[in-house]
């Protein structure tokens, strides 16, 4: 039964999204396996140590601990969950391009399709982007503008619901690509967040933003660059009330379980005419549409998926990437070791490269130059014709490279001769046949030829014999002999004995 269990505890059936919208059942390993083993071990040694204390009332639930300590080792998980962050930061980070240019791309087609409608009287039809939409003959608006269109296919169309999910998934994207912060810490992010400061010694104003505590309970500042400052000023004029001011929403802390007092927030929005918190789930949301529209897939060929996370790895490794040294990335990322900063930081094979190839560099100048001159096209070609020379019929020559044949081509006397396993039929049948040219050789007389065949009908047996030894060895299995536990006991039994006094 717990064998059983353990199977079905190893494996796990999810559903996956492809790029047409539907959904496959796929099995895949349970990440969090040794974490449930860990759990049910840690209730057989609770309950083993509570009927110790009160053997009465939990004496009668003891029972051997089916799950052994090595099973809940994570050392192996570990690697593994770091192995896959890396793979999943080194797949994103080139297409993080490719995600930013259609959130720009779908922010201004919503922002074109909003100014089309409101610039369209009722009841007429109107066409932008190679699309033909209808406004409807009634308005629920105060003003008298439309509300919504139908497209060619009888759809109805929001285009304000729609400039507004593709505006705050450009500005959340664009905010996590620049400053590697939580979820959690972008949708705190206020109108007093951004503050200046004044370099001492050359007087010139930097824009900073400062980050709420979160996850370490530390505030920290981050530097808003240009591309930056443009998203925070487009999302100030945007939630901006007419009278200049950012209203006061009250958020909800889903980890303190607490409601935060009135902030001007940055992420809000207006719903049903009053100001409201964006959440999680609707950032999550905007940035599925925009991957979706990306149409960017992973290595398996599945929709590509991004998490809010993972534009905070990808921070970090561009950061150490492009030279900021690991300590400032730790205090930019509000770490407190440098050791979870590292593990963000995927590290690239071609960095390893770069720096043996850089190395590699530094050696030879300490050489003389005329060991490194380029190779001639004649001098490479005799180098590949060297091994196309070595191929023979009974398999390769080993000679060294730059030698002449010393055997004068006589390879079945040559030592250095290789013979493949499956031209052994081949070096039978010459064996066979120097036997029947050395019996020629006698009945006619041959005898300086004679004492060749025989050299040579001695080597080619000689080589038969060592490769059925080979292939002798390749087939046989070897048993080592595992000692039983009896022996082990009077092993150490004869061991510890004390020596009979002679």
């Amino acid at each position: 039964m717990i064998t059983a269990w353990k199977l079905r505890l190893a494996t796990k059936t999810v559903r996956k999204r492809l790029l047409d919208g539907s959904f496959r059942e796929v099995t895949e390993p349970r990440r969090n396996a040794t974490a449930i083993k860990t759990q049910v071990r840690a209730l057989y040694l609770d309950l083993a140590e509570w009927a110790v204390e009160d053997p009465s009332q939990w004496a009668a639930w003891v029972a051997p601990c089916p799950i052994s300590e090595a099973e809940c080792s994570t050392a192996k998980a570990d690697r593994q969950l770091k192995a896959r962050m890396d793979q999943r930061t080194r797949e994103r980070l080139p297409a993080l391009p490719t995600l930013v240019q259609t959130a720009d791309r779908l922010l201004k087609e919503a922002r074109a399709r909003l100014e089309a409608l409101n610039a369209a009287p009722l009841s007429s039809t109107f066409t932008v982007l190679d699309e033909t939409f209808t406004v409807p003959r009634f308005s629920k608006r105060a003003d008298g503008r439309p509300i919504h269109a139908w497209d060619s296919k009888g759809h109805r169309r929001s285009f304000a619901g729609e400039e507004r999910s593709a505006f705050w998934a450009w500005a959340a994207i664009e905010i996590l690509r620049h400053t590697g912060i939580r979820i959690e810490e972008l949708l705190e992010l206020g109108h007093h967040s951004i503050i200046s400061y004044k370099l001492p010694t050359t007087g010139q104003v930097v824009p900073l933003l400062q980050i709420a505590p979160s996850k370490t309970d530390q505030e920290r500042l981050v530097l808003v660059t240009p591309e930056l400052a443009d998203v925070l000023s487009a999302i100030v004029s945007r939630v901006r009330a007419p009278d200049g001011r950012v209203p006061l929403v009250r958020s909800y802390d889903h980890y303190e379980r607490v409601w935060n007092p009135p902030m001007p927030l940055l992420l809000q929005d207006r719903m049903s005419g009053y100001p409201r918190p964006l959440s999680a789930a609707s950032i999550r949301r905007g940035l599925d549409a925009t991957l979706l529209a990306s149409g960017l897939v992973d290595s398996a060929g599945e929709p590509l998926i991004f998490q809010p996370h993972d534009f905070r790895r990808i921070f970090i490794t561009d950061s150490i990437l492009n030279g900021l040294p690991p300590h400032i990335a730790q205090v930019i990322a509000g770490h407190d070791h440098i050791g979870t900063t590292m593990g963000y930081a995927a590290i690239y094979p071609t960095d390893a490269i770069e720096a043996h190839r850089a190395f590699i560099a530094r050696r030879r100048a300490l050489r003389p130059v005329e060991e490194y001159r380029t190779v001639t096209p004649e001098e490479w070609d005799e180098f590949l014709g060297h091994f196309e020379r070595r191929k023979l019929a009974l398999g390769d020559c080993g000679r060294v490279y730059g030698t002449d044949c010393a055997h004068e081509h006589a390879c079945v006397r040559c030592p250095v001769l290789i013979v493949h396993a499956t031209e052994r039929p081949r070096l039978a049948e010459i064996r066979d046949n120097l036997l029947a040219r050395i019996l020629e050789a006698e009945r006619e007389g041959w005898l300086g030829e004679l004492e060749g065949l025989q050299s040579s009908l001695t080597h080619a047996e000689e080589k038969l014999a060592q490769l059925d030894a080979q292939i002798s060895r390749q087939q046989e299995t070897v048993d080592l002999g595992i000692p039983t536990f009896r022996e082990i006991v009077a092993r150490t039994t004869a061991v510890a004995a004390p020596l009979e006094p002679s």
